[in-house]
């Protein structure tokens, strides 16, 4: 990476560790486990396995639930204690990010705003994070903390290169991604569409149309994450309908919670795209994934030589 690449380190939750692993593969620096253990009732041990003093260390954890979330926090911490000369965290996928917003009246906790929140109460020098669903929570601290939001634009775009397809359109499943769709969309020189979806429940939407522009074409269903799959199932029902000739869902953040996969082969859906950002998400006869090891290796370069 540099010439001083012993002064930086590279650590995970336990959760992000296969990517922190591809990581510091393309950083050309060794990965660096955390010590980790279990109590009998419940209370977790953790210790850096060498000294961190005066070095720089990179942080990768998604925060996907409750203990990956306080794992970071603890690791973040951590590494203050133990006087690291900085700390680097990237957050492949944020929890509760969904969640920026508090409906008028409802007395709701914007959990994607508390939860970034606390991370950057923890004072790390560098919090990035790849595809947010909203940028509001960049802004969750008092200046404090330098953010960065690593956009997979360019991962995604190769990605659908290389399926060499001759007639595709791009669909967003809503209006509020179309904008980002079209984006990709003019880089790959296809036309684009979104869907009208509204959302009638917490968990619940309902997909009601898609412009004929993808009749006898495949189209592409793009969006940020598959969480439960409903929405972006019914985008893909209306785009049949449509007449298009068949669909690929593609998704930076394969959540696929509860029965989504189940869903999948129920509506017919043979392939989803995405990335490696969610943890234990893996190519298998369902899913095709790459890694987005390469571009965040790639920012944590630029931002170590621009800070040392």
């Amino acid at each position: 990476m540099t010439e001083n690449n012993n002064d930086i380190i590279i650590f995970s939750n336990e959760a992000s560790e296969t990517l922190g692993r591809r990581i510091a593969h393309c950083l050309e620096i060794p990965f660096t486990r955390v010590q980790k253990k279990f109590f009998t009732d419940g209370e977790i041990y953790h210790a850096f396995p060498e000294d961190i003093s005066g070095r720089d260390v990179i942080l990768i954890g998604a925060t996907h639930n409750d203990e990956s979330h306080q794992e970071l926090i603890d690791l973040i911490d951590g590494c203050h204690y133990y006087r690291a000369r900085t700390v680097n965290v990237v957050i492949p996928y944020l929890g509760y990010s969904t969640m920026e917003q508090a409906r008028p009246d409802a007395n709701e906790i914007p959990k994607g705003i508390t939860r970034t929140r606390q991370i950057f109460r923890s004072k790390p020098n560098l919090v990035a994070f790849i595809d947010l669903h909203s940028e509001a929570v960049l802004h969750a601290h008092r200046g404090d903390v330098q953010t960065q939001h690593i956009r997979t634009d360019s991962l995604i775009v190769k990605k659908i290169k290389e399926l060499r397809l001759d007639n595709f359109v791009l669909v967003s499943p809503d209006y509020g991604r179309s904008k980002w769709v079209a984006r990709l969309a003019g880089q790959l020189n296809a036309p684009h569409t979104a869907a009208d979806k509204d959302r009638y429940a917490m968990d619940k939407t309902m997909v009601n149309q898609v412009a004929s522009v993808v009749k006898d074409r495949i189209a592409i269903i793009c969006d940020d994450m598959i969480r439960t799959g409903g929405s972006i199932i019914q985008t893909a029902q209306r785009c049949r309908e449509a007449g298009a000739s068949d669909t690929i869902l593609f998704a930076t953040h394969l959540v696929l919670a509860g029965k989504a996969r189940e869903k999948f082969k129920e509506h017919g859906i043979g392939k989803v795209i995405g990335s490696d950002t969610y943890p234990g998400v893996d190519n298998d006869g369902l899913l095709d994934t790459y890694s987005v090891a390469p571009l965040v290796a790639d920012a944590l370069r630029r931002h170590l030589s621009s800070v040392r």
